[in-house]
């Protein structure tokens, strides 16, 4: 086979043609003896003893062929292996041996499950001796391995373990399956290796957890003629494992003698043998030197030797790579020799830089074996080296881990090895950019490392853990102070991996490495955008493909940190560049000048660019227009498998050269594997990757703009998973948490138990016992988390993207008219990396430590408030995302602060947003966010949890609702002045918050009628949750509208009062009717109301009197009690006018008026926590007013029949219609104008509406 680099410079075939030629003075330099003795030294016969020294023939190279052969040929043939069927090597059956959907790899190894609960066996069995393979754990889900007959049969629910002549260990549920089950073993987890070892001759299966042996699992199981046992699985979906029947040297062997253990697979014995051998010859050349002068040879240290290109020496090395080649091309082979001999030379500690004899040995391997060979050992050697690293166990120095990413090191700072090595798949070698985290915590050491563990003991009212606790006992201290140092001694340890981890990344994205072809870093770009591609598309679908969300963590942060030290490296260099403190992030954006791309057609893109509008992942924002983004802009978003930017819109800036014609420009097409450094970084005059940039930036050069590509790339790997995984790991602080505060309990209940109830101290001994040792467990977990996940570096990591999501969003809003292109990922992950830091790490680290943290949460604030209503914003997610976002950034005091330090200009456009209509637009958020603004100023609002909700313990206690009340008074007064100010925008907000209000709570009653009847029936039935959650919202949203018309009338009363206003009198009506509603259904007497609340059903916590009652005294309290006198009055004889006012309601509210029955009535009284001695007082005023007013209404003459209105038959008759001159109250008319303008008696269409009042009788 020729090699495929066209040759190297001395092939193996050349060297063996001269050397047959060659007599021995050919070497010119070394004399027939010293070559003999020379030759003789590197390869020394079996039974060479200083005895036959003087009497050995001599050799020269025209005998060394032969001699060399007749060396290799000693030694042992392979021994046929007796108890064992089936072809060699041994893989899964893929044909025939299978139940349920599976994927399996091209080695017919690996194997993930893709249905309900899958099984698979091997190609061989066994039926006597003692056999042993191995699994790799790839996840630690729900599995059964271990052995199975020809006989078993499995399906979708059964698998190996669940049928008699099958055994199994699950790790999973830690329990061994034999039809039956029992526990067994210990958890396994994603990372680990599980031994299963059959013993033929005694009848027993064992199982060993990373070289521990579990005990023996079961004993006496079925043997004899016709019974022999295969290998096999079940696996649930998505649970993947590898297996290693003996294809490589088994990670664990259980050998001792001639009596252990065999893989079932024959190792390949003769090879190995020769391979050694080799092995040995070659270290023998590399310990001695030819002293030609003195003509002798000398001994000297392996570590020291350089390939000098001495003719003696390089063509004894073709001879042993003649045989040594072929062979490293096997994964057996140089797993077990030469990974071990490259290890061992790393062995004596130091710098990876101390140890130049792998760079020669790999030059040597460049140099003397075809390029084919290179190319398969090298791969082989990594994918050994990513095995060896993801399944070595954790011990507390981490001592595996560091020792493979060392030599990992070592070959990636070869040129050529690295060039390779960086083609090769960078998915996989994503394993060694993470540090698992240990599940069993003995076994990792950190009882050593960590001998002390502390947990929080000092909770708040609402189970918040304090931050500083004031009354910590000094014994408390001492421990926490302890496990501190415990946990700063982990974090030195972790560091060590995570420094080496970095440096790879340094030596990847090296830029500079261009003898030999393309730069590194440039091929790494490529196959980093491509492993891009694949999680983005595959998404959901195809399981195989994608990265692990906890691997792309660890890869983000070291990715991040070797990103930045390279931009500051080449930054230094070029001092001409752009370079301030923190440029990179000034610097990471991008920015498309559409006069270079005008009216590019879809045509004008590349071919498969069909599959673009099926094929978006998660969008860009649909900002603006949709002009497209060629596929030559570097940016890692695009590509072929996500076309979605082709239809993104871009800046409008102006450009830099004036708008001619619209012309066509043809896009180049470019796979991603074939862009080079200049379709990167720009030439000839290109901008490359920064094409368009506003017109107010200088000119300067960009260092690295592949750099800004990589950043970019970093911000989609944190949308894509890393946000997700972030949140997913708080569970294990919240497990401390929850632990700790039921040790906290238990303790008490101990403290109070009574010394007649031994049987009560017992057992609540019992459970302090249990919490105490699962938080000592779980506090050394959590420690390791915080080192790895959660430290304040990873912190400012965070922190930094989320100030780079930052500058790129104003920077996109600055260019016009229009946005300049930036993906939607960008706005989302500005959002969630707030929101991670905020919430996921305090409270180990807080983020008022961070710099400039006031300044950044401000520029969020802006961006937030400027942009949730952006009409340039089309796409309803983020829309939805945003407002969201806002909605829990006014709930926090800091954020909240921020939002009011935001331009003046820019607060009253918020607001202004905030206020317009609700029709056509979501608007309970925004309703929401008004409400958080006033809450702790309305009547009876500044509570946290509702009263009746303090006994029960909230779900997560960080939720926005769950804060306390922070009013903003500069926000409300922005509202006052601007409802004041703008009389048509106030009218149509307060109708429109009136018809949600109306539509609310009339949903809610039909919601509850229908639960009622349910719960009444005598079947039992069960209500929909769903049905459940949605009543509860209603009567939430009902709730809030109810505090934003408080919140209205308090700050402008007028809108209602100022009867000059036009739609004042209309408004007060429509609130008086609405109020009325709302109290005659919740206060009437054992009303559907009461009812459904006394059933007290899961999903309707929040429905209570108290709430929805408070807010409407609010409203009615502000217009009968606070107004002045005139306004007083309008309200009191509106509402008193209005048919559905009754009296008893509003006594209801101070439990006046009831008659006294078996259950306690609603009453303000009840709350005084809630409710201030003064707004008591207020009520009582105001139920006394109403009652005399009403007294008064009664005894005032009724007015008759005939001049009542004929629609509502309330009020009297008011107006007059034109040009028909039908009659009604002015209330009505109003309202029905609102809709609609046909008159309600004769559908003419009505022009004009007069006062009318009845002529004096005659």
């Amino acid at each position: 086979m020729s090699s495929k680099g066209g040759g190297t410079a001395l092939t193996r075939r050349n060297y063996r043609l001269s050397s047959d030629m060659d007599k021995p003075r050919a070497t010119g330099i070394v004399n027939e003896k010293l070559l003999s003795d020379f030759l003789h030294h590197v390869f020394p016969s079996a039974n060479q003893g200083p005895a036959v020294a003087s009497l050995r023939k001599p050799l020269g190279f025209q005998d060394l062929g032969t001699h060399l052969e007749r060396l290799l040929s000693e030694g042992e043939a392979n021994q046929p292996m007796e108890g064992r069927l089936g072809p060699q090597p041994v893989v899964l059956d893929h044909t025939s041996g299978f139940e349920g959907l599976l994927f399996v790899d091209d080695d017919l190894l690996g194997v993930i499950g893709h249905s309900n609960f899958s099984s698979i066996r091997a190609t061989t069995c066994v039926y006597k001796g003692k056999w042993a393979y191995e699994v790799l754990i790839s996840s630690q889900g729900l599995m059964q391995i271990g052995w199975c007959t020809l006989n078993c049969r499995f399906n979708q629910e059964e698998g190996v373990g669940d049928t008699p002549d099958s055994y199994a260990y699950d790790g999973n549920r830690v329990r061994k399956w034999n039809v039956t089950t029992t526990n067994y073993g210990k958890s396994w987890a994603a990372g680990d290796i599980v031994s299963c070892l059959i013993d033929l001759d005694e009848g027993t299966i064992t199982f060993c957890l990373n070289g521990q042996s579990l005990g023996t699992a079961f004993t006496n199981i079925k043997m004899g003629p016709g019974v022999a046992y295969f290998p096999a699985i079940s696996l649930s979906f998505k649970e993947s494992v590898a297996f290693n029947f003996g294809s490589r040297p088994l990670r664990y062997p259980f050998r001792t003698g001639r009596s252990g253990y065999l893989p079932l697979q024959n190792p390949p014995t003769a090879d190995l043998l020769k391979a050694h051998k080799l092995l040995g010859y070659i270290k023998n050349v590399l310990s001695i030197s030819i002293d030609i002068q003195e003509e002798r040879l000398v001994e000297k240290d392996c570590a020291v030797w350089r390939l000098h290109g001495e003719p003696t020496v390089l063509i004894t090395l073709a001879h042993i790579f003649n045989h040594f080649a072929p062979l490293m091309c096997k994964v057996y082979l140089v797993e077990d020799v030469l990974m071990s001999f490259l290890l061992g030379i790393l062995e004596g500690g130091g710098s990876v830089d101390e140890h130049p004899l792998i760079q020669q040995l790999l030059d040597l391997f460049w140099l003397l074996m075809e390029d084919y060979e290179v190319n398969e050992c090298l791969k082989q050697l990594m994918m050994s080296l990513l095995r060896a690293y993801r399944f070595s166990p954790i011990i507390p120095d981490l001592g595996f881990q560091i020792h493979y990413l060392r030599l990992t090191t070592a070959i990636l700072r070869h040129e050529k090895s690295r060039k390779y090595l960086v083609t090769f798949d960078v998915l996989r070698s994503v394993v060694f950019f993470y540090i698992k985290t240990p599940l069993r915590v003995k076994e990792a050491g950190l009882e050593e490392l960590i001998p002390t563990t502390w947990w929080p003991t000092h909770f708040d009212k609402e189970g918040k853990d304090e931050r500083e606790p004031r009354d910590e006992s000094a014994d408390e201290r001492l421990r926490r102070r302890a496990y501190e140092r415990g946990c700063q001694r982990l974090k030195k340890r972790i560091e060590v991996v995570e420094e080496l981890q970095v440096q790879i990344l340094r030596l990847l994205l090296n830029n500079k490495d261009k003898t030999t072809g393309e730069a590194s870093r440039y091929i790494f770009l490529n196959k980093f955008r491509k492993f891009l591609q694949e999680n983005a598309s595959n998404r959901g679908q195809h399981p195989t493909a994608l990265c692990p969300p906890e691997y792309m963590v660890c890869f983000l942060h070291r990715l991040l940190t070797a990103v930045r030290a390279c931009w500051d490296e080449s930054s230094r260099k070029c001092p001409g560049s752009i370079s301030s403190e923190d440029d990179l992030a000034s610097k990471a954006n991008i920015i498309i000048d559409p006069a270079e791309i005008q009216a590019a057609s879809m045509d004008d893109l590349d071919e498969d660019e069909e599959s673009g509008a099926a094929q978006r992942p998660f969008g860009a924002a649909a900002m603006g227009g949709a002009l497209a983004r060629p596929s030559w802009l570097s940016s890692p978003t695009l590509g072929r498998a996500n076309r979605f930017l082709s239809t993104a819109a871009v800046s409008l800036m102006t450009s830099r050269r004036p708008l001619t014609q619209p012309e066509k420009v043809k896009v180049r097409t470019l796979a991603v594997e074939q862009r080079t450094e200049d379709d990167i970084e720009g030439s000839h005059g290109s901008d490359g990757l920064l094409l368009g940039r506003p017109l107010e930036e200088p000119d300067q050069p960009v260092a690295d703009k592949s750099l800004l590509e990589i950043l970019d790339g970093i911000v989609m790997m944190y949308n894509l998973s890393v946000h997700q995984q972030l949140g997913k790991m708080v569970v294990v602080a919240d497990d401390v948490h929850e632990y700790a505060v039921a040790l906290k309990d238990t303790e008490e209940k101990i403290a109070r138990c009574p010394a007649r109830r031994p049987d009560i101290l017992e057992e609540l001994q019992k459970s302090q016992k249990v919490f105490a040792e699962k938080l000592n467990h779980l506090s050394r977990r959590l420690a390791w988390i915080n080192a790895t996940i959660y430290s304040k570096e990873k912190m400012l990591d965070v922190y930094w993207l989320l100030c780079v999501c930052i500058r790129t969003i104003e920077h996109a809003d600055n260019t016009g008219s229009l946005f300049a292109f930036a993906p939607e990922f960008y706005l989302n992950v500005a959002m969630n990396a707030y929101s991670a830091l905020k919430n996921y790490f305090s409270p180990v680290n807080s983020m008022e430590e961070l710099p400039g943290y006031e300044e950044t949460l401000t520029q969020l604030a802006a961006i937030l408030a400027k942009h949730f209503a952006d009409p340039r914003i089309v796409g309803t997610d983020i829309k939805d995302s945003l407002m969201q976002a806002l909605a829990s950034y006014v709930c926090y005091p800091q954020s909240l602060r921020a939002v009011e330090r935001i331009p003046e200009e820019q607060r009253v456009a918020m607001m202004r947003n905030l206020l317009a209509p609700y029709e056509q637009r979501p608007w309970a958020q925004t309703n929401w966010i008004l409400v958080r603004l006033w809450r702790g100023c309305g009547f009876g609002y500044r509570y946290t949890r509702l009263p009746h909700l303090l006994k029960t313990k909230p779900e997560d206690a960080n939720l926005p609702s769950l804060q306390k009340p922070c009013p903003s008074l500069l926000l409300q007064r922005h509202m006052a002045e601007l409802l004041s100010m703008d009389k048509d925008m106030a009218a149509s907000f307060l109708n429109s918050v009136l018809n949600q209000l109306n539509w609310a709570f009339s949903e809610f009653i039909g919601m509850i009628q229908e639960i009622q009847q349910a719960a009444e029936r005598p079947e039992r039935n069960f209500v929909d949750t769903r049905q459940l959650k949605v009543c509860a919202t209603c009567f939430d949203l009902s709730v809030s509208l109810l505090r934003v018309l408080e919140m209205t009338v308090t700050l402008v009363p007028e809108i209602f009062l100022d009867w000059s206003r036009p739609s004042a009198e209309l408004l007060l009506r429509r609130l008086a009717q609405l109020l009325n509603q709302v109290l005659n259904r919740v206060t009437a007497e054992k009303n559907l109301f009461d009812r459904v609340v006394n059933l007290r059903l899961p999903g309707l916590e929040s429905v209570d009197h108290y709430p929805i009652l408070v807010a409407v005294t609010g409203i009615l309290v502000r217009i009968l009690v606070d107004g002045d006198r005139q306004g007083v009055s309008r309200a009191a004889s509106v509402l008193l006018s209005d048919p559905c006012f009754q009296l008893h309601s509003i006594q209801h509210l101070l439990g006046e008026g009831v008659e006294s029955s078996e259950r306690r009535h609603f009453s303000l009284h009840a709350y005084t926590d809630y409710i201030s001695e003064e707004e008591k007082q207020k009520v009582e005023l105001m139920l006394a007013f109403l009652t005399e007013e009403s007294k008064q209404a009664a005894a005032s003459t009724p007015t008759s029949e005939e001049d009542l209105c004929p629609i509502c038959y309330a009020h009297s008759i008011s107006a007059i219609f034109r040009p028909c001159s039908h009659k009604s109250c002015k209330a009505c008319i109003n309202q029905h104008l609102m809709n609609n303008k046909d008159c309600f008696f004769c559908k003419a269409t009505i022009t004009g509406v007069e006062d009318y009042s009845k002529p004096a009788a005659s």
